[in-house]
This record gives structure tokens, sequence and C-alpha cells, in this order.
């Protein structure tokens, strides 16, 4: 029968793990910070790869999409990078890369034919591009200080 016991006791014990796992996943995902960067930048790149996923295949579309592929994964790229800088010039230096990705991404964005089907997801993510553009801007202002 105490061997009935342990087995519910260790039953019960690893049903409050998982519940206490539960409630930290949920209080740290509550306490963490809105704007971390890293993975702000990170989410842009896959909206964008999401929404290029839903484009018309059209010569310019094909060639546009590529480089705005490429920008909004480098704005989050050189974002790790400036993290990792050497010193204060390496780090504006990368950020201003950032800020620079970010310009081009909205410009590659402009560029794409959205066949008029996809025109709110486009504004979405111009908006974060150029959120993320004042943001890597302010950046440079205040390290340049």
């Amino acid at each position: 029968m105490s061997r009935g016991k342990s087995e519910i006791r260790i039953s019960n014990i690893e049903t409050n793990w998982s519940k206490i796992q539960n409630q930290e996943a949920m209080s740290h995902n509550e306490n963490s910070k809105r704007y971390d960067l890293e993975e702000r930048t990170f989410e842009f790149a896959k909206a964008s790869r999401a929404f290029v996923k839903q484009l018309p295949r059209t010569i310019s579309n094909i060639e546009d999409v590529k480089q705005f592929i490429r920008a909004s994964g480098s704005i989050g790229a050189n974002y790790i990078e400036a993290n990792e800088a050497i010193g204060k010039k390496d780090f504006v230096m990368k950020i201003k890369i950032c800020r620079r990705e970010a310009k081009e991404s909205r410009y590659w964005l402009r560029l794409i034919d959205t066949d008029g089907k996809l025109e709110g997801d486009r504004a979405r993510l111009l908006d974060e591009a150029d959120e993320l553009m004042k943001i890597f801007g302010a950046i440079v202002r205040k390290s340049e200080q």
C-alpha cells in the first residue's frame, strides 16, 4: 500500500512542478521587456518571410523580395553584432548599419507588388520598419553624445 502512496506523491509533485513552471513562464512573459530589440528584430524578419510567401510571383517581385529579405534579416544580425562590439565606435557603426537596413527594408517593401490584397500586412511591416529606424536612430544619437 505504501508503494501506491509513493506513486501518488510523485505524481502530485510532477503535477505541482508543471504548474510552477507554467506560472513562472507566464510571469516571465508578463515581466519581460516588451521592446527586447533582439527578439523584435527577429520577429520582424519572421513576419517579413511570412509576408513574401503570400505575394504574387512576378519577375519584379522575385528580385525585390530577395533584397527585402536580405535587408530585413540583416537588421537583427547586425544588432547581435553590435551587442558583441569591441568598442564604442564599433557599436555605433553596427547600430548605424541596423538603421540603414531598416530604411532599406522600407524601400523594398514599398516597391513590392501586393496585388492590393496584402496592403494591411505591408502597412504593418512598414510601420515596424519605421519604428526600428527611429529606435536605432535614437541609440546612435545617445551613443554619440
